[in-house]
């Protein structure tokens, strides 16, 4: 936990941005794996742990806008807790580390809303991503479950999306812990890119560096030889020499505060040619990308000018042809690009995407797109200084996408059908970064993590 001061001004800050009302803040409770005593690794609420600090289940808080005081609500230990458990805290140790005035058991928090709905007081709350805490802010409200999302406040959601997504130097400094953990995964992984060798192996090997110095992978492990495949979280597969091995992963820090890292590597340590030409682009695209960032910049158009270096590279093997603007315009690059540039990134890994992405990435400057591809990115408006987010463009040959568009002629103009039939089989390849943005432009987090051809053949060669 940071110092309770901190919790308190962040606290003080979101309640005078909402100003009225009282604000509910559900903690997560515990989750069975598959009984009830045999419980998954329990993962805090990321607002609540921004606002309150303390990673707990069964907890809950109260921030009243009117009178800017917090009140936590939790039950105390008894001798079965402390059996099981060991020596606990007192809920009143528990609120001095929040910078929390007041505290009461668990079972008050119900009479308490329902006191404040009938004082005709505002309950500001956001709807909540598990079944669990779904069912008791019904509860705690008098309310259907369909109903619960008419309530949601609005302006809730849009302070804390204002407050959280601009990060500090003590929040940047616990992803840049992260980072470090997972920089160490990634050189390990590339060692281990050997022929023979299980993904699952590399990828078990990585998600225990992560426990051991950390809290935990901040999602599941993406490493897989087949590239193409955007989110591949299964790990079969025998490694082959000459394949592309992608690893896209990354640490919380004992904090919970996340990094994201993808490295694409040869399997048995030397590109091929044709690797080595369609990873260089990639490259090129995400050094393209990170070079014009800066505040006030829309990185919607920082998308769409690593989309115009992918898709002029691949013009220059033959893959594209015709006007690259207008290629890009029309959508034909997301054959290859079929995602969005990055993210925001914090507690969690995409940050705040439980209050809806459209808040995070999005405002009344710019709407979402429905074309292929663009429609996939998650952060479009301006960038501000403490804006923590990823840069990962990629080019993948996804046979069933070829073969539909090829079936439909798509883009027939710009898109060399014959050409890219060749590469399927090719895989995929994605580079990704941290990314902070600083008052004159942005940093790339951390220490470096080989990604130049020869640093990455290097690695994996030796």
């Amino acid at each position: 936990m940071f110092d309770a001061s901190v919790y308190l001004n962040r606290r003080k800050q979101l309640m005078r941005t909402v100003g009225d009302g009282i604000i509910l803040l559900l903690g997560n409770g515990e989750m069975p794996m598959n009984y009830r005593d045999n419980v998954y690794p329990f993962r805090q609420d990321s607002t609540f742990l921004y606002y309150i600090g303390l990673d707990q289940p069964q907890l809950a808080a109260i921030l009243d806008a009117g009178s800017e005081r917090t009140i936590l609500f939790g039950n105390e230990v008894d001798i079965e807790d402390v059996i099981w458990m060991g020596p606990q805290e007192s809920m009143k140790q528990k609120a001095d580390r929040s910078g929390v005035e007041e505290v009461r058991p668990f079972d008050a928090l119900g009479k308490f809303v329902s006191d404040a709905v009938s004082a005709g007081k505002t309950v500001h709350y956001f709807m909540p991503y598990r079944l669990e805490q779904q069912l008791l802010l019904a509860e705690l409200l008098n309310r259907p479950l369909n109903a619960l999302e008419q309530g949601v406040s609005v302006k809730l959601i849009k302070a804390i999306v204002a407050q959280r997504s601009v990060k500090d130097d003590l929040e940047i400094e616990q992803i840049e812990l992260a980072h470090d953990i997972t920089r160490e995964m990634h050189l390990q992984a590339m060692k281990m890119a050997r022929p023979g060798v299980l993904e699952q192996t590399i990828a078990g090997t990585i998600e225990g560096i992560a426990l051991s110095r950390g809290s935990g992978v901040s999602f599941p492990v993406i490493l897989s030889v087949h590239g193409e495949i955007l989110h591949n979280h299964g790990h079969g597969n025998v490694l082959r020499e000459g394949q592309l091995l992608v690893n896209d992963s990354g640490a919380e820090a004992n904090s919970h505060y996340a990094a994201d890292i993808t490295r694409t590597m040869p399997v048995g340590g030397k590109f091929s040619t044709r690797q080595k030409e369609i990873y260089q682009i990639v490259l090129n695209a995400q050094m393209a990308a990170i070079g014009m960032l800066k505040p006030q910049l829309p990185y919607k158009e920082a998308h769409l000018q690593a989309a115009k270096v992918i898709a002029q590279g691949l013009k220059e093997l033959g893959l594209m042809r015709g006007d690259v603007e207008e290629a890009v315009a029309a959508g034909a690059h997301a054959l290859f690009f079929p995602h969005g540039l990055g993210h925001m990134m914090g507690l969690d890994v995409h940050d705040m995407e439980n209050l809806g992405e459209d808040y995070v990435g999005y405002d009344d400057t710019v709407q979402r797109s429905d074309q292929f591809g663009l429609a996939y990115l998650r952060l479009a408006k301006k960038l501000q200084t403490g804006f923590v987010l990823t840069v990962e463009p990629g080019i993948y040959f996804i046979p069933a996408l070829i073969e539909k568009w090829r079936a439909e002629k798509k883009f027939d103009s710009f898109l060399d059908y014959g050409k890219i039939a060749s590469y399927i089989g090719f895989g995929g390849i994605r580079i990704e970064d941290d990314v902070v943005i600083t008052e004159s432009g942005c940093r790339v987090l951390g220490k470096p993590i080989p990604k130049a051809v020869d640093e990455v053949e290097q690695v994996c060669s030796a």
